[in-house]
């Protein structure tokens, strides 16, 4: 959806969104008098729609009405406006949110991310009926909308990246969409398969060895100030498929596993909002990127690698890749750029989902003030997160009597759990967060935009800002 800033037309449709009870202070009066007595008599989750006679000939005004002046309701209120049925050739509509721009840039995010479609690969538009296809607001709400554009284009490019069908998104493909963060002023760095060998990431490699598409890292840094002391880094699972190699998943479980790479999408798009923000943070974005797939090459149930950390793995599970990946990678991130905190994001176990539902996700840390952090961030942004624990016993489940560790735990419980353990053996004593995303990283349900969700764009960049 486009977002403009220009003289409204009395042609168009006028939504007027409203956050206070019955107050309409900044409508002209042909507008706001005889909508009082239709405010007076509705509830608020009633919008009024009609047709009223101005100086330009009859104009429709929709009006829309929130229960709390919220950032997170105004958006709420602009994913009603992008879902209103439109008439061919009106299907760009004036917006009015009266005397509160900065609601107002929220009605607009919330439109604009409401309003999003994959559409790479279609020849012809989705059937249905017209939606808005442009928001006009005043001139003078455009500075409240500013930075949250530029967030709205790091979720939309995470959404992009993490909804591409494989073919499309293998790792080498993924590091070519990285690369083009260098435009905005983003340091881009490429590992590729004969340096990750070198530098000792058995655990990465092992996950990507089945697949005709190598493995890759891609680091992404934007240094907003010379120099901010100890970068804060984020570091994304990037599975571009997973089939669970030569255990693998069922058919209408694939069916979503481009998905896998949605922590990678994560934080390449908080880098994005980061440096189109012109944040004044020292932050590096680091993504592990591999394809799990069967193959005469591929890794066996019972292999033993050798993680970047000099750690051996026995492993048990192939289709329980994403720690191993991760675990090179943060191990490697820490030894290289000694970070105040390290974040990893991962659409990592499914069976959280049995607890959290998609409305949550999963939060391991180290840290009490970091994993709280997290939290009061997420609530304010919309990207809930609900703390779970770390405890000796899960590491020791994951006890194997041929290696340092297993992958997984042999027991039928204990998977989400044995899967943060199994990272926290990875970060030492650097503050640590991991945010176990399976669930909100895509839309499972027919409401909402269909596909991934973006999630964790807007959370990590809030925690790169907050300092």
């Amino acid at each position: 959806m486009k977002i403009s800033f220009e003289a409204g037309d009395a042609r168009r449709t006028l939504v007027l969104a409203l956050f206070a009870d019955k107050d309409v202070q900044g409508v002209t009066p042909d507008i706001a008098e005889p909508l009082a007595p239709l405010l007076a008599s509705r509830d608020k989750d009633q919008p009024v729609d009609l047709l009223l006679p101005t100086e330009g000939g009859m104009r429709r005004i929709i009006v829309l009405r929130a229960d709390s002046a919220t950032p997170l309701a105004a958006e709420a209120l602009g994913a009603r406006i992008a879902g209103l049925p439109v008439a061919a050739g009106a299907d760009v509509l004036d917006l009015l949110v009266p005397a509160c721009p900065v609601l107002a840039g929220h009605v607009a995010l919330g439109a604009r991310l409401s309003a999003y479609r994959y559409t790479r690969f279609r020849t012809s538009p989705p059937k249905g009926p017209a939606r808005p296809a442009g928001l006009n607001l005043p001139h003078g709400d455009a500075a409240a909308f500013e930075g949250l554009a530029a967030l709205a284009e790091g979720v939309e490019w995470a959404r992009d990246l993490s909804n591409a069908p494989p073919n499309a998104m293998v790792p080498a493909l993924f590091v070519q969409e990285c690369r083009a963060l260098a435009d905005l002023g983003v340091t881009v760095e490429v590992l590729e398969e004969a340096e990750l060998r070198r530098l000792g990431m058995g655990a990465l490699l092992g996950v990507g060895q089945g697949s005709a598409a190598p493995p890759a890292i891609a680091i992404l840094r934007w240094q907003g100030v010379a120099d901010g002391g100890a970068p804060l880094v984020l570091a994304g699972k990037g599975v571009t498929f997973d089939s669970g190699g030569l255990l693998p998943k069922q058919a209408e479980e694939m069916w979503d596993m481009k998905y896998d790479r949605a922590g990678a999408a994560a934080v390449a798009g908080a880098i994005r909002a980061l440096a189109l923000r012109r944040s004044p943070v020292d932050v590096v974005g680091i993504v592990g990127l591999a394809e799990n797939m069967p193959s005469g090459g591929a890794q066996r149930p019972g292999d033993i690698v050798t993680s970047h950390a000099g750690l051996t793995v026995e492993v048990l599970h192939t289709d329980a890749e994403g720690r191993l990946l991760l675990a090179d990678v943060l191990s490697y991130a820490i030894d290289r750029f000694n970070p105040r905190a390290i974040i990893d994001i991962a659409t990592l176990t499914g069976g959280l989902t049995s607890v959290l539902t998609d409305r949550f996700g999963g939060l391991y840390a180290n840290d009490d003030e970091l994993a709280a952090r997290l939290t009061r961030l997420g609530d304010g942004v919309g990207e809930r997160l609900w703390r779970l624990p770390l405890d000796p016993a899960f590491t020791r489940m994951l006890d194997s009597p041929v290696a340092d560790l297993g992958n997984i735990c042999k027991t039928r419980w204990g998977g989400t759990a044995t899967a943060a353990a199994f990272l926290h053996r990875f970060v030492g004593g650097v503050p640590w967060a991991h945010l176990d995303i399976f669930g909100p990283a895509w839309n499972r349900g027919s409401a909402g935009v269909p596909g991934a969700t973006g999630y964790g764009v807007r959370l990590l960049t809030a925690l790169a800002e907050a300092g």
